[in-house]
């Protein structure tokens, strides 16, 4: 109703009525018992899942957040209010370690590294307040300029064709290198007046994340050595000929990203993947795809905040609801005409 109907597509007697449900249903209540009164979930920020390797014991507050927007709970609630103050801090440049949070040990003996986790945490804190509808904030959008200038300045440098050093056996990203991340490209995407003043960057931005990039590397901060996550050095999107991906989550939630971007026309791999999408959508605009026993699983969980959305996921029915929604929003902010029957 928020995102697809057309104005005046329903009463607002009956939105008001469905957000009372939202806020009532089980998804939402769960979640937000599970918050603390510090506005934590989780006891991190950044976790998608759990991991016993980083002592991460359920989804951090990033992912929690974002998925209670997604649900549409409204952003005034008290729960949010709760997890913003910690976000604000976040943007901030307070170099206090205990705000690198489930990284604080590491961060107070090293100090390289907590910087390096406060600027990932940064770029997250923004992603979320932006999708959150919060872009006229002044903070957020003095932190959204930060992360683009810095990017920016990457993009045009030579280090943009080449970003990785060899050290031994391993590709590690140059230190120098401020390289896009998945939460840095969602603030532009949800951003429209930032996308305007600075449209010759969103161009450079978008060729850039077009790029196809298979290589493996790590990231070397401080004493560490880290697996990259959400760091983009070109196309994080892998499909096969026939635009199948393993990843579907990720997959529609990158698609989305491109389009309020205006840039699906940039990426070979996204068009593959929505063009095969539609293709298993029936005559009533239901994605339908032949063998749909369960719902795909991502192996990453870095869009699970977004997907699957529906609570029912064991029925025919149920399986289908997360994704003919994502096509549909896609259309949408494609500027595709819907029809409504």
């Amino acid at each position: 109703m928020r995102d697809i109907l057309p104005p005046g597509g329903a009463l607002e007697a009956d939105r008001l009525a469905l957000q009372q449900e939202v806020l009532a249903s089980k998804a939402v209540a769960q979640i937000m018992r599970r918050q603390k009164s510090d506005g934590l979930w989780g006891e991190n920020i950044l976790g998608v899942a759990p991991s016993r390797a980083q002592g991460i014991k359920d989804v951090g507050t990033i992912s929690q957040y974002r998925r209670l927007v997604e649900l549409g709970v409204p952003t005034e609630e008290r729960g949010f209010r709760l997890t913003d103050r910690v976000f604000f801090r976040l943007l901030s440049r307070d170099e206090d370690p205990e705000l690198a949070h489930e990284y604080r040990k590491a961060a107070k003996t090293d100090v390289e590294f907590g910087k390096w986790v406060r600027a990932i945490m940064r770029d997250a804190a923004t992603a979320a307040l932006a999708h959150s509808g919060q872009v006229e904030d002044p903070r957020v959008r003095g932190s959204a300029h930060r992360i683009a200038s810095e990017v920016s300045a990457f993009l045009r440098s030579e280090l943009a064709e080449k970003p990785l050093v060899r050290k031994g056996a391993r590709k590690i990203l140059h230190p120098e290198a401020r390289v896009p991340t998945l939460f840095s490209v969602a603030t532009f995407a949800y951003m429209p007046a930032l996308q305007r003043e600075r449209a010759g960057f969103v161009e450079r931005l978008t060729s850039y994340l077009a790029r196809p990039f298979k290589q493996t590397f790590v990231i070397a901060v401080g004493k560490r050595v880290v697996k990259p996550v959400v760091h983009l050095l070109g196309d994080p999107l892998q499909v096969d000929s026939a635009g199948q991906t393993k990843d579907l989550s990720l997959a529609l939630y990158w698609i989305d990203l491109l389009v309020r971007l205006g840039a699906l026309n940039t990426s070979p791999s996204a068009e593959k993947c929505l063009a095969r999408l539609i293709s298993e959508c029936d005559d009533t605009g239901v994605w339908n795809p032949k063998g749909l026993r369960s719902l795909p699983t991502s192996p990453s969980h870095l869009a699970d905040f977004a997907f699957p959305l529906d609570a029912d996921t064991a029925s025919p029915e149920g399986r289908k609801v997360d994704v003919t929604f994502r096509l549909a929003l896609i259309a949408k902010l494609a500027g595709w005409q819907l029809i409504f029957t």
